[in-house]
């Protein structure tokens, strides 16, 4: 109890005094993310929405592949994004590797799936209560798909959302591609793992009491500029 204590007297003092070091953690944090949440949802809610929507052989096999990576391992993410950006792989003249560049690319392939499997799950409910209607008025698949999307856009949010929580707090892929370099690619995360090493538990605690704030601010902040609590009363 005491170094919770302390860890959470550290998080005070870091957020009261505008500590520097965390300000500029803390927003690299969050632009790696949302980023990454922008780029997975981009690529995720389409792919979502056109499973549930195709009819194809091997759709179920897809859908299974696609719920299963939800759990992909994000050290093993890290592992390939390191090697193929690596001096040595395929896309070492990019010069990416260690840069937040590549932890943007580690979460990417990370979050995508799972946003693209809650997608796929929310749209084929939607789609079983619109399906009779929009067959009817004869509307191709690129229409019924952006119906679906925009009338859907709540629950897509949350996918989004889901995204964000694992991002915002996801550590072995980005410490593998990013090497927690000072003021380059340090993140909360990596910084936690850094501060745990080290023994300084209380300012670990308290850049962890600062990322659990973060990362409930932005949700509220997103419900709040959706209006999802206050429209759904009605």
């Amino acid at each position: 109890m005491d170094e919770i204590s302390q860890g959470l007297l550290a998080a005070f003092r870091l957020i009261l005094t505008l500590d520097a070091d965390l300000i500029e953690i803390s927003l690299r944090s969050l632009y790696v993310t949302c980023t990454a949440v922008v780029i997975s949802s981009v690529i995720g809610l389409p792919l979502g929405c056109w499973l549930a929507l195709r009819r194809f052989r091997f759709r179920r096999a897809v859908i299974a592949v696609l719920n299963a990576l939800m759990g992909l391992p994000p050290v093993v993410v890290g592992l390939i994004v390191y090697l193929l950006l690596s001096r040595s792989g395929p896309f070492g003249v990019f010069g990416l590797l260690f840069t937040p560049a590549a932890m943007i690319i580690a979460q990417v392939i990370i979050l995508t799936p799972l946003i693209a499997s809650i997608a796929h799950q929310a749209i084929r409910d939607l789609w079983a209560d619109y399906h009779d209607l929009l067959i009817s008025l004869n509307t191709t698949r690129g229409q019924r798909m952006r119906t679906l999307l925009w009338d859907g856009r709540r629950a897509l949010l949350t996918a989004a959302l889901a995204g964000f929580g694992r991002g915002i707090g996801e550590v072995g892929a980005i410490m593998i591609v990013g090497g927690n370099i000072d003021h380059v690619t340090r993140v909360l995360t990596t910084a936690i793992a850094l501060e745990t090493g080290k023994g300084d538990f209380a300012l670990a605690l308290g850049l962890g009491f600062v990322l659990i704030l973060i990362a409930i601010v932005v949700n509220l902040v997103i419900h709040r500029l959706s209006g999802t609590e206050v429209r759904g009363r009605w």
